[in-house]
């Protein structure tokens, strides 16, 4: 049997609340986080437990507020489709089950054929059943076609019909998710984590410059080498280590003598945050002098695990095509927390761990 199929862009999201979400969520981030360090600069208490209160509120009530979609979703079934892998890529992984970014041509029996890429994790001894050109069943929400799943153990209807099925291929690029929505959302959530920090910013204006300027500052540290360069730059309330162009913070090593570049004795005991992306560092004290229960320890962080946690975070979340990840180190709920979050078109998507580095949770884009 053979099927022919022609491109069509299947639906997507309700695009006013995709946008409306993604400035939400970058309103609360930017303000949050400018009013910890806001709250350092100045030595307000009440504004660093309020800044840190708000990012978890939001974050608590955007699961309680999917939970009755992720029910809907649950109690109706999923829509089955055959489908031929256009081509297919292991990505890493370092078990039995190992992560693969998928190109198939879906054809769904009452709607036109579309392209989509995803990424599923396989088990090893099964790789060899997947093969380009290779016809599978694969299932999706009926509202969501883009956020495909294969059938690794389909019906014996769907098992014969894929065994005897033959697909043309769908013009056109795969898509993990509509590329207009998926801009759209990261424009107008950069646009609030500006709106959300300026906010905070121009409310204790006031507080921040009246700060003497000679209590906070200490000279700011460079290094460079002959291919790249980095600088460190440290005062009482936060440091920061930049990298140059080729450099990263997964580098092995990296990460931990940067930190100790940073802090050094008593320092390593009132750090508040640390935040790590490709090429900042970024670590948030806790004024001196000031008592708080959530001081981190730096010398104690996992530092060895970062790497394989971002591996982890980019090829198992869901997320097919990640822009950007961020690692957080705290112990805001009175337990060392790391997370990582990863951005791409589907949405963000964030693993935790705990102190050791050992994954003790995963929340997928969308959930």
């Amino acid at each position: 049997m053979t099927i022919n199929t022609s491109a069509a862009s299947p639906p997507t999201h309700n695009r006013p609340v995709a946008l409306a979400r993604g400035f939400l969520t970058g309103g609360v981030s930017g303000a949050s986080l400018a009013a910890v360090v806001v709250g350092i600069v100045i030595e307000n208490e009440p504004l660093i437990a309020g800044g840190a209160c708000l990012l978890a509120v939001y974050v608590l009530i955007h699961y309680l507020a999917g939970m009755p979609r992720r029910a809907r979703e649950a109690a109706i079934p999923p829509h089955l489709a055959l489908a031929m892998i256009e081509s297919l890529e292991a990505v890493g992984g370092e078990t039995s089950d190992i992560p693969v970014k998928f190109d198939l041509t879906v054809a769904p029996d009452d709607a036109p054929a579309y392209r989509v890429e995803f990424t599923q994790d396989i088990n090893l001894a099964d790789l060899p059943d997947y093969r380009p050109r290779g016809i599978l069943v694969v299932q999706f929400p009926p509202d969501r076609p883009l956020k495909v799943r294969i059938v690794k153990r389909p019906t014996p209807d769907w098992e014969e019909r894929a065994a005897s099925a033959r697909l043309d291929s769908a013009p056109g690029p795969a898509r993990a998710s509509d590329p207009l929505e998926g801009c759209g959302a990261t424009l107008v959530g950069f646009l609030g984590l500006l709106l959300g920090a300026a906010l905070i910013v121009l409310l204790f204006r006031a507080d921040l410059f009246d700060q003497d300027d000679t209590d906070t500052a200490r000279p700011s540290v460079s290094s460079s080498s002959t291919s790249s360069s980095s600088t460190a730059t440290v005062s009482s309330a936060s440091g920061t280590v930049a990298l140059g162009p080729g450099q990263s913070f997964l580098d092995e090593g990296r990460l931990g003598r940067s930190v100790g570049a940073l802090a050094k004795g008593e320092d390593k005991q009132r750090a508040l945050t640390v935040v790590v992306q490709e090429r900042l560092l970024t670590v948030v004290f806790v004024p001196t002098g000031t008592q708080a229960a959530s001081r981190l320890d730096l010398d104690s962080l996992p530092y060895d695990r970062v790497p394989a946690l971002v591996k982890e975070a980019t090829n198992t979340l869901g997320i097919g095509s990640p822009r950007t990840w961020q690692l957080t180190a705290d112990r805001l709920t009175g337990r060392v927390a790391l997370r990582v979050f990863v951005t791409g078109t589907e949405g963000t998507a964030y693993l935790e761990a705990d102190g050791q580095g050992k994954v003790v949770r995963r929340v997928s884009a969308g959930g």
